[in-house]
């Protein structure tokens, strides 16, 4: 069964998050919390693991729509084709908050990824969350944690989460109770930015 550990987001644990950060680089998978719902992550270099996280959700680890979770918009550059101006505004001006956005991809992707021709990267603004990017050096690779539930679409209580997905994952992290509403999705790869999906962030960027 997964570990629950508690992490309070005003004042993190460095202790706490380190020995998660150790679990990432093993291949662990971690549930934690975002600035919209709790996510799925799994270190962006490890294959094993971004294998489990695609059997889970069900999809071929190439044809997977996973998110980029990065610490900050630094080191963008690694995984996305070089932006124009108008562009790096958007991010600039919405990042970190409750968006995903699509961009072009470029060679440097991990080789998993190597056909994609775009990224969705998110910078959420949850302290947890960009603590454990920067810990772990790269970014997470993250999917939001899903209810089959008609009514109640994601799963708030992390206490609940972990009994639900105990035994699928490593480590639930308790940031306290999650947002139900998950990120507002653009796609930046064309001139005109394009409203994939209504979410928590503001469709006026």
């Amino acid at each position: 069964m997964a570990e629950l550990i508690r992490i309070y987001e005003e004042n993190p644990s460095e202790k706490e998050l380190k020995r998660i950060v150790k679990i990432l680089k093993k291949g662990g998978l971690v549930i934690y919390p975002t600035d919209t719902v709790y996510g799925l992550g799994c270190d962006i270099n490890n294959t094993k693991a971004l294998e489990k996280i695609a059997r889970i959700k069900g999809v071929k680890l190439e044809k997977a729509n996973f998110s980029f979770v990065c610490q900050d918009l630094s080191n963008l550059s690694e995984y996305v084709a070089q932006l124009d101006s108008t562009t790096f505004k958007i991010l600039k001006r919405n990042l970190p908050g409750p968006y995903t956005f699509i961009l072009p991809g470029n060679n440097k992707l991990p080789s998993v990824f190597k056909k994609k021709k775009t990224v969705g990267i998110r910078v959420p603004n949850n302290k947890i969350a960009q603590l454990l990017v920067q810990h772990l050096g790269n970014p997470i690779i993250s999917s939001s944690i899903r209810d089959e539930d008609d009514v109640i679409e994601y799963t708030t209580d992390p206490e609940l989460i972990a009994e639900k997905w105990g035994k699928l994952v490593d480590v639930v992290i308790d940031g306290g109770f999650g947002d139900n509403v998950a990120s507002t999705v653009f796609d930046l790869t064309e001139p005109e930015p394009k409203l994939i999906r209504q979410g928590k962030g503001s469709a006026d960027i």
